[in-house]
């Protein structure tokens, strides 16, 4: 059976290396579609989760996923033999930054690795992983074709940007429109025909690059427009202005504006890195990204400024920030998930903590928090123990917060969410 047919017919075995927030959510799509999927992990402790049917993804619920193992239709593993078996596989690794702010494709490296010892005819892999424009053609593909196939003849590669996006209710990977660029226009025609089989709109671009770089733009895009208005709030607060009133008023302009939102800083592994893989590729052609770095530059600045005004407003009411009870409100990088992932709390705790800060923290999502040396379990909340407090920072805007009741019960409150609005607390709110 020809591999077009394998795919409309879903008799094709496909596979998903890397079970985090890109590939267990795609395996979970494939195999309602009614194919065979193998989820592959180096992750020991998922592996076992994902085939006792217990998700570790708040947007993967345990009773759809233990449906689809005890079916037989979805297994984890962390032997990488498997793929020899396969007849599609997605790499849905991470892709970090290094210190220095380079690219670490070195887990695409690896998946690699094992994927052209296994590589077999009538095969496709789809890079899903952010990287920067290049990778999959100058990077990948050399690899691959040292096991001696042609591409887009014996084998097929494309490049499919993943675009999820944790704790949306509405946009999931089965109706979020699927970008689709190969190396070989055959190669884009067979990806496609792949993704069209669970997802509802599959969007074909002229080349592997091309896709790349629409995940990149995607995303310096939010980084760009979220850093403007972050630097919009500093030059309020010189001003002594509301941003968040001059925000709401030019909302109301129908056309020509979209609104941004501040925030203590940006969270989860696309925004505050995927930029920086662009400016790192232009750098390596004698260009500088200048929107890129200045956006980054002011967006990396926040959780400082958090602070400079969390120690503001406990010198006005007569205490220091050593040795001063703070709570921080919310620790994931946005409202009801438990992604901590580039978290800008996680910036503020050690920010607060090196100025002799005692650190606590709630977050309904997060029950327990690991930083560097240090492991926190979330506080529980009570009257009692907000008054406790000498100050509580909102970072995470989660709706299962009673932020009125928060504010009743706390002396001071630095809110960078505009959370409370108008709600008073007992001595003082400082808005962003």
């Amino acid at each position: 059976m020809q591999l077009k047919e394998k795919f409309i017919k879903r008799k094709a075995k496909l596979g998903v290396i890397g079970l985090g927030y890109v590939g267990l959510p795609l395996c979970i799509e494939m195999a309602k579609a009614g194919f065979e999927v193998t989820g592959i992990d180096v992750d020991r402790e998922k592996v076992e989760q994902v085939n006792s049917g217990v998700s570790y993804i708040l947007d993967v619920k345990n009773k759809e996923l233990s449906g689809l193992v005890k079916r037989k239709k979805l297994v984890a593993t962390t032997q990488f033999e498997t793929l020899k078996k396969l007849d599609a596989v997605n790499i849905c690794v991470p892709t970090p930054l290094r210190k220095t702010k380079d690219p670490d494709i070195s887990f695409i490296l690896s998946a690699v690795d094992e994927i052209k010892k296994y590589l077999h005819k009538s095969q496709l892999i789809v890079l899903e992983s952010t990287t920067y424009p290049g990778t999959t053609n100058e990077i990948i593909l050399p690899e691959l074709e040292k096991s001696g196939l042609n591409v887009g003849r014996d084998f097929y590669l494309a490049f499919s940007p993943e675009r999820v996006d944790p704790g949306n209710k509405h946009y999931t990977t089965k109706n979020t429109p699927k970008i689709v660029g190969g190396i070989t226009k055959e190669c884009t025609k067979i990806a496609k025909l792949l993704y069209e089989q669970f997802i509802d709109n599959v969007i074909p671009v002229s080349s592997t690059q091309s896709a790349e770089m629409v995940k990149l733009l995607e995303n310096t895009f939010r980084s760009v427009n979220i850093g403007m208005v972050n630097e919009m709030v500093l030059m309020c607060n010189k001003l002594n202005l509301n941003v968040w009133e001059v925000i709401d008023a030019a909302a109301t302009k129908p056309f020509g504006y979209m609104p941004f939102y501040p925030g203590p800083g940006l969270g989860g592994h696309c925004i505050p890195i995927d930029p920086h893989y662009l400016s790192w590729k232009l750098k390596t052609l004698n260009y500088n990204a200048r929107f890129i770095e200045l956006a980054g530059e002011v967006n990396s600045y926040m959780p400082q400024y958090v602070v400079d005004k969390v120690i503001e407003g406990l010198n006005g009411v007569k205490k220091s920030v050593n040795g001063s009870k703070i709570l921080i409100l919310g620790v994931a990088y946005k409202k009801d998930i438990s992604d901590v992932r580039e978290s800008p709390s996680l910036d503020v705790i050690n920010l607060l903590r090196l100025k002799g800060a005692d650190i606590c923290y709630n977050d309904p999502y997060v029950p327990e928090l690991k930083l560097d040396n240090l492991v926190l379990k979330s506080t529980r909340l009570s009257a009692n123990s907000l008054k406790d407090f000498d100050c509580v920072v909102i970072i995470t805007n989660h709706s299962a917060y009673n932020y009125k009741w928060v504010a009743r019960n706390s002396r001071l409150i630095l809110d960078t969410r505009n959370a409370l609005k108008s709600i008073k607390c007992q001595e003082k709110i400082i808005t962003f």
